[in-house]
């Protein structure tokens, strides 16, 4: 094999800058602190309940009047969808809580109305609808005593009430969501539930009909929910969406709901535990990660404290990761700006989280905060746990859970915690092809990161065919083996997906891939042969190691390189070897989209790439790519 190392002087020069800015912002980011001394219950309630009692008077001061809105609030745009029922759920949240309609000198009642009548009228949907039912809900389920609703008139609250409206994004008569994935399903059931439980709406067939189809996936037997039926679409919003269902259903009593949703609930939460980091961070996949991730440690943590048959560890284990996670989102808070660090270098968003979206993700942050951290609070007082440890019992894991298993199509993730290799590995369909939050890669690997939203081949090659077309292993796999330890892992793809086409379809272009994932000691090693039933051209190969790291050598044994690269999250070696020649060329990505990662920077990418590779009909080539974390 022979290897071509291209000339970075230049791509160093450009990159420093980025390097240098990177070094004194990754802890912008948000940080654990971890003493090794346990936290004191008492001190944690306060401290994140004077944070969130002071900011949010912060920004509720700074809105002034709904006619019109404004359109920043202390610097951060407001102009995205769900701003108003994101921004009415927190300052009802906050006046429930803390125990006063007062903030910041004034009553939130009849502001949060007007916010609500501002959505309806602009017809609010979705997220903005459930903000606005949790909202009103702060306030009493009884109407005829709820502040806010008594602040209205009668031809105002029949406005509120078309936002209480689930047929704004479900269609009763077909039974989907319009236009929406399928976890939105379990929004249009909790809207209906708390219309329900309100008055507003009596229609108890609805309901039930409503709350039966959201539900169905687990009723029928599903663990893990499909966002994207028929394709295959798992990833965080599974989890979510169970809760979502559960909490519809207990709003309005449908025990029988509630028991069959017991397996999955069980199931997804022993899945979370599997994944969650030692600093907090749950779901490292998919579309929905960053902060909405640590977010999510808080608010399954406060379920966990209410309904303990779904635990997967003890309670002081649960609550040293809360507490993790909420050291995390504290410190990527900006306090002078007062927003998160959502928009620095070389951080990345999915596009929902848009700068016109900034004070609607605040505002949604600030709710799940106030909304858990007094739910678990209660749970910690319940249980009399006076301390929490500073770092939790995590153990070893090292399993693969399949999400679905069928003739034509295999899915799940591989869930590795030993020694230095941290890791979930999923095989799963993105929301495009290509997509490099959802290839197989083993997410939350040290030194590793791909970046956010790119169709991209991050440890997953991209194959151009001659007729132009561009094919990726993805889109689930057509069969998964795995080792009774744990250690290894065998995916075939005898389908494959095509760069720009939709979600989920797969095609036959006449190559399989077989690709082997083994852990040796603290190297995890790829393993991947190609075999055509026809002689073929590839007229292009290539797979990118985007990593954190902000230095890079080379050490050189023989014919074989090895790339070795430090960063804020330790040391990453990198070798490749192949039946057939590739260049290896190091890209520094400055502040392009490349860079962006979902907890901070990704200055360097190597990359592998080979031109018109010839395929032998029935000959197997085989390329190994090994990854070595070093502490």
């Amino acid at each position: 094999m022979s290897l071509r190392s291209s000339t970075i002087c230049l791509q160093f020069l450009i990159v420093c800058a980025g390097v240098m800015f990177f070094a004194v912002t990754t802890q912008s980011f948000g940080q654990t602190v971890s003493n090794d001394q346990p936290v004191s219950t008492a001190a944690l309630r306060s401290e994140v309940r004077d944070f969130m009692a002071k900011e949010v008077a912060v920004h509720f001061a700074a809105v002034r009047s709904i006619d019109p809105p404004p359109d920043k609030v202390n610097g951060s745009i407001t102009t995205g969808e769900y701003t108003w029922g994101s921004f009415m759920r927190v300052v009802a949240a906050q006046s429930d809580i803390g125990g006063s309609r007062m903030i910041a000198g004034r009553d939130t009642a009849r502001l949060i109305a007007e916010m609500g009548l501002y959505e309806a009228r602009k017809g609010g949907k979705a997220f903005s609808q459930l903000y606005a039912a949790q909202a009103l809900r702060h306030f009493g389920a009884d109407l005829s005593k709820n502040a806010v609703w008594q602040s209205m008139n009668d031809a105002e609250r029949k406005e509120w009430t078309s936002l209480l409206d689930a047929t704004r994004i479900y269609d009763p008569v077909k039974r989907e969501v319009i236009n929406l994935p399928e976890n939105y399903l379990g929004v249009a059931a909790r809207i209906a539930a708390y219309a329900y439980e309100f008055g507003v709406m009596k229609d108890r067939a609805f309901l039930d009909s409503l709350i039966e189809r959201a539900a169905k996936q687990f009723t029928n037997g599903a663990i893990y929910s499909d966002d994207d039926l028929p394709n295959g679409r798992y990833d965080r919003y599974s989890n979510e969406y169970a809760r979502f269902c559960w909490n519809a259903a207990e709003v309005v009593g449908r025990k029988d709901i509630l028991e069959k949703l017991k397996p999955s609930l069980k199931a997804q939460m022993k899945l979370w535990w599997d994944l969650v980091s030692d600093k907090g961070y749950g779901y490292n996949w998919g579309r929905s990660q960053g902060l909405v991730s640590y977010l999510d440690t808080l608010e399954i943590a406060a379920f966990l404290g209410d309904y303990p048959e779904f635990r997967p560890a003890p309670i002081t284990d649960i609550a040293s990761i809360y507490n993790l996670a909420w050291r995390w989102i504290r410190g990527g808070y900006i306090d002078d700006r007062h927003t998160f660090n959502l928009f620095s270098y070389g951080r990345g968003n999915y596009a929902y989280i848009s700068t016109q979206r900034e004070f609607q993700q605040i505002s949604t942050s600030f709710a799940k905060i106030i909304v858990a951290h007094e739910s678990f609070m209660k749970t910690l007082d319940r249980e009399k746990l006076a301390e929490i440890p500073a770092d939790p019992a995590l153990g070893q894991v090292s399993r693969f859970e399949f999400f679905e298993a069928t003739k034509d199509r295999a899915e799940g993730v591989w869930l590795v915690r030993q020694g230095n290799l941290k890791f979930a590995l999923p095989i799963t369909v993105g929301t495009k092809p290509g997509i490099s939050d959802y290839l197989a890669a083993p997410y939350g690997l040290a030194g590793f990161a791909n970046p956010v939203e790119e169709v991209y081949p991050a440890l997953v090659p991209f194959i151009e065919l001659e007729d132009g077309k561009t094919y990726v292993a993805s889109e689930g796999s057509s069969s998964i083996e795995r080792s009774k330890d744990g250690q290894s892992l065998r995916v075939i793809w005898r389908k494959w997906g095509r760069i720009g086409s939709k979600s989920g379809e797969r095609f036959d272009i006449g190559i399989t891939s077989e690709v082997r994932w083994r852990i040796v000691g603290d190297k995890l090693e790829r393993v991947e042969s190609l075999t055509t039933n026809n002689n073929l051209k590839i007229k292009r190969w290539w797979v990118a190691v985007p990593t954190t790291a902000d230095r890079s050598r080379v050490e050189i044994n023989g014919k074989k390189r090895t790339d070795i690269f430090d960063g804020r999250e330790g040391t990453l070696k990198v070798t490749a070897t192949a039946d057939w020649a590739f260049a290896t060329s190091l890209y520094a990505t400055g502040d392009s989209k490349l860079s962006k990662g979902v907890l901070g920077a990704i200055p360097l990418h190597l990359i592998y790439s080979t031109d018109n590779l010839l395929l032998t009909k029935n000959k197997p080539v085989t390329w190994q790519l090994d990854l070595e974390v070093l502490k």
